[in-house]
């Protein structure tokens, strides 16, 4: 029996000092669809997400809602953890720094980095910023604030420190080595920018409040949040028993998924603090990038944050999941426009993917016995279609590996174009008079390129995808990409549901009313 290879994917835990908007959705459904194309193609996957819920950032924003943190933290834990839910997002786990095996992984990591000479007590003078939760250098201030626009205050108190100046030319060495470490391209490049230009060692610890993971043997002191909120990563898979079935299984880490934002700290620190702690560093960190609404920059401030929970309700969720991860190329910036998103609805799924399924499956439910018809032989266009849907699985494997989630959309939307010009060049209404044999043949390999079409964009639209495949009466073990291919085709014969459209068209409610 083959062992399956394991495949450990994480979301960055969340900060829990607001609620969750469309970048925290849009990374968990990143993450959700690259576990679920995992698991349909064979992996052993773990898929962790979860919260952040430490540091000075969350205790104010508790003290200004009148709770105390804990409670603060419980409330909008919750929140975090709904969203994934109603994304229909498949993770195995969701991790709280607050829980206590998170706590006991924190401290043990910090005694290994002690105890291998990796942290010193001194004090720390400089500037600090309570919204990122980072410590800036002078010479990085734009304007007197942080060079993300975030508020500094001058912080004078005792720290340990993390001797990261001793790390620069190993992990410039570790970069050089594991080339896909990093991505996008550009992302990897800013890394090894920043590193070459000279590393300091990092305060990781504070005494200016108590809401956090306390340093062991020295409970005066907190844990930098960002050392307690890194760690998350292992403490899910067992740490600090590295001698688990969970943590041989599953780390390193196959890949990090994070926001641009706060890279740095995924690819300088923690890849730091983990060959200090004689532990390997994830295998991969892919940086996305940053929404924008009609053109403008969300804030709250000009009140137009993108609330995922009433798209999904106005849209639907599919059709929510397939827009956030074609609309743009995955790792750029990109545009939320209500029209496109409208567009997409109308045009790919239902004109394009809906409109073929329901097309071809009536015909094949009025014309042939509501059963997959037997096809004769196939000609030079049949097999061309055909062929070009069996080959669809390595062109996608090859782009999710990429987190080039909007290539593979392409490619799978490439064959939907082909299967719409191959029905309208075979003409299978005008067949049915003229050779009834062929019609059959051409509904049968248009049944079963939508059957390859509906394995494949299960792990984009599952719900969809599971309407498409019941119409083709398949069975639950036969959705798997194993089942790909012309050694699984359809069973002539097989009898079929009634098929039903799958991608209604998005009509505005004050059009639907008139």
């Amino acid at each position: 029996m083959s062992v399956r290879r394991s495949y450990f994917i994480t979301t960055p835990i969340y900060y829990v000092n607001d609620s969750p908007h469309i970048g925290h959705a849009y990374t968990t459904l990143s993450c959700d669809v690259l576990a679920r194309f995992m698991r349909l193609d064979g992996h052993d996957v773990r898929f962790l997400t979860g919260t952040d819920e430490h540091g000075q950032k969350v205790e104010k924003s508790a003290a200004a809602a009148g709770l105390d943190p804990q409670a603060f933290t419980d409330r909008v834990s919750a929140e975090f953890k709904a969203l994934a839910e109603k994304l229909n997002c498949s993770f195995d786990d969701f991790i709280r720094t607050t829980e206590a095996r998170h706590t006991r992984s924190c401290q043990a990591l910090w005694q290994k980095l002690v105890a291998h000479g990796d942290i010193y007590l001194g004090s720390y003078a400089g500037w600090y910023a309570v919204r990122d939760e980072a410590f800036y250098a002078e010479s990085e201030l734009v304007g007197g604030k942080a060079p993300t626009g975030a508020d500094v205050e001058w912080v004078e108190e005792p720290s340990y420190f993390f001797r990261l100046s001793a790390w620069q030319d190993r992990l410039l060495a570790f970069y050089d080595a594991n080339p896909e470490c990093i991505g996008p391209r550009a992302r990897r490049n800013e890394v090894i920018s920043f590193v070459k230009s000279g590393l300091h060692d990092l305060s990781v610890s504070r005494t200016s409040f108590k809401w956090g993971v306390p340093v062991p043997n020295d409970p005066a002191h907190i844990m930098y949040v960002w050392l307690d909120a890194l760690t998350n990563y292992i403490t899910a898979v067992g740490y600090p028993d590295e001698t688990s079935e969970m943590f041989r299984r599953y780390w390193p880490a196959d890949l990090h998924m994070v926001g641009k934002d706060i890279l740095r700290f995924h690819t300088v620190y923690w890849h730091a603090f983990l060959m200090a702690a004689g532990v390997a560093p994830p295998t991969r960190v892919f940086a996305h990038g940053w929404w924008t609404n009609e053109g403008q920059k969300i804030s709250k401030s000009l009140g137009n944050v993108i609330d995922p929970l009433k798209l999904v309700d106005e849209f639907g969720l599919d059709p929510v999941r397939y827009f956030l991860l074609r609309e743009v190329p995955f790792g750029s910036d990109g545009n939320f426009a209500r029209h496109q998103l409208i567009k997409r609805i109308n045009t790919d799924l239902a004109n394009d993917l809906g409109n073929l399924a329901q097309r071809v499956l009536s015909m094949v439910a009025k014309n042939c016995g509501a059963a997959v018809p037997t096809p004769g032989p196939f000609s030079a266009a049949d097999q061309t279609l055909l062929g070009t849907a069996h080959g669809l699985i390595d062109a996608l494997r090859a782009e999710m590996a990429q987190q080039a989630f909007h290539r593979a959309l392409e490619l799978i939307w490439t064959v939907v174009s082909d299967a719409n010009r191959y029905i309208d060049e075979q003409a299978p209404w005008t067949l049915r008079k003229t050779d009834p044999p062929r019609m059959a043949t051409v509904l049968y390999v248009l049944s079963d390129v939508i059957r390859h079409l509906g394995i494949l964009v299960q792990p984009f639209m599952p719900g969809a995808a599971a309407k498409i495949l019941d119409q083709l009466a398949l069975a639950g073990d036969a959705r798997g990409f194993d089942r790909l291919g012309p050694n699984h085709a359809l069973a002539a014969g097989r009898a079929l549901p009634a098929p039903a459209p799958v991608f209604p068209r998005y009509v505005a409610p004050e059009a639907a009313a008139e």
